[in-house]
C-alpha cells in the first residue's frame, strides 16, 4: 500500500513534530498487525536502560535460523524507548526476521560515545543469544534512524567501539541520522536553522569546537560491509546533507559500497511510525534488504 497521508505530510513540510507524526498515525498503529512472541526487558548490560525486546517470528526457524534485526529508536539523544519502535518489531517478526529493539542510555545524563557502546553493546548480546531464539548468529543486521542511525553509524563504522569479539554484522542501515556533528555549526545560515541544536548539545557537549571530532564521516576505520543509508524526501536538508556525505565518503575513500534510498512522501517521522500499518514506504526496502543478505 502507498502512503494515504502523502498530501498532508507534504503540507506539514520539514519539521521535525512528534505530535503531528504520533496523531496521524495512532489510529493505524492500534490496528497494527501483531508479530509473533515478545520477550521484554531482557538486561544486555549494568545501566537501567540496557533493556530490549526480542520479537520472534511464529512457526519453526528455518534451516540456519531466522535472520536479525537489531533496530534503535530516535529521539534526538534526549529521549525515545524502544516502546514507541514496536511496529518494527511486530512487522519484522511477522515477516520472518527475529528482532530485537533496544533502549540505550540518553543525553545529557550519557554523552558520546556512550550511543556507540550501546548499539555495540546490543551487538554483542544478539551474536550470543540469538540462536536459543532461533536466530542466524552470522546474519545479524544492526539499524537505526535519528540519533539510533548515529550511534549505529559510530559503533560500526569505526573500530574503537567494536566489542573485544570483533563487530562485523551481516549488513547496516542507516535512516536519517547523524553522521557529521559539526557541520550545522558552519552552515547555519544554509540550513535556515539556529545552533547550536540543543540535541545535539546534550550529546556532544557544549565544547562546541571539539564537535567536529566526534563525527563520524571523519573516523570511519572498519572494512566494507554491506550497507543501506536512507533518508526521507522530507527530511531537515541537514539530515539530507549527512546522508549524502556520508554515502560519498564510503564510496569514495573507504571501499563501501552502500545502497542509498530515498522514502518519498514523507518526512523524518512519518516515515518510521508508518511501518506496519500498510503503508510500505520504508519497510518494504528495509525487508528486502535484510533478506537480501540470506542470497
Amino acid at each position: 500500500m502507498s502512503n494515504p497521508f502523502e498530501e498532508v505530510i507534504r503540507k506539514a513540510g520539514t519539521a521535525i513534530d512528534p505530535p503531528f507524526a504520533k496523531t496521524l498515525y495512532a489510529p493505524s498503529l492500534e490496528k497494527m498487525p501483531p508479530g509473533g512472541s515478545v520477550e521484554r526487558d531482557l538486561a544486555y548490560g549494568p545501566h537501567a536502560r540496557h533493556k530490549l525486546d526480542v520479537y520472534r517470528p511464529l512457526g519453526a526457524a528455518p534451516a540456519g535460523g531466522y535472520p536479525v534485526l537489531i533496530f534503535l529508536h530516535g529521539g534526538g539523544f534526549l529521549r525515545g524507548d524502544k516502546a514507541d519502535r514496536e511496529n518494527f518489531g511486530r512487522y519484522f517478526s511477522r515477516h520472518g526476521v527475529l528482532t530485537i529493539v533496544p533502549n540505550y542510555r540518553l543525553a545529557p545524563e550519557s554523552r558520546w560515545p556512550s550511543g556507540a557502546e550501546d548499539a555495540a553493546g546490543v551487538f554483542a548480546w544478539a551474536r550470543e543469544h540469538a540462536t536459543r531464539r532461533g536466530g542466524n548468529p552470522q546474519h545479524i543486521v544492526i539499524a537505526g534512524e535519528s540519533a539510533g542511525a548515529a550511534h549505529v553509524a559510530a559503533a560500526t563504522l569505526v573500530k574503537r567501539f567494536h566489542p573485544a569479539s570483533g563487530l562485523r554484522p551481516a549488513g547496516i542501515a542507516l535512516i536519517s541520522g547523524v553522521y557529521n556533528a559539526g557541520l550545522e555549526l558552519r552552515a547555519r545560515e544554509q540550513f535556515g536553522i539556529l545552533t547550536p541544536d540543543p540535541r545535539n548539545e546534550a550529546y556532544f557537549g557544549d565544547d562546541l569546537s571539539r564537535h567536529a571530532s566526534m563525527s563520524t564521516v571523519d573516523l570511519i576505520d572498519a572494512d566494507p560491509v554491506p550497507m543501506l543509508i536512507s533518508y526521507a524526501e522530507l527530511d531537515p536538508p541537514q539530515m539530507q546533507v549527512q546522508s549524502g556525505e556520508l554515502f560519498a565518503r564510503l564510496v569514495t575513500r573507504h571501499g563501501f559500497n552502500p545502497q542509498i534510498n530515498v522514502v518519498a512522501g514523507h518526512n523524518h517521522l512519518t516515515q518510521v511510525y508508518s511501518v506496519n500499518t500498510g503503508d510500505e514506504s520504508l519497510s518494504a526496502r528495509l525487508l528486502k534488504f535484510v533478506r537480501d543478505l540470506e542470497s
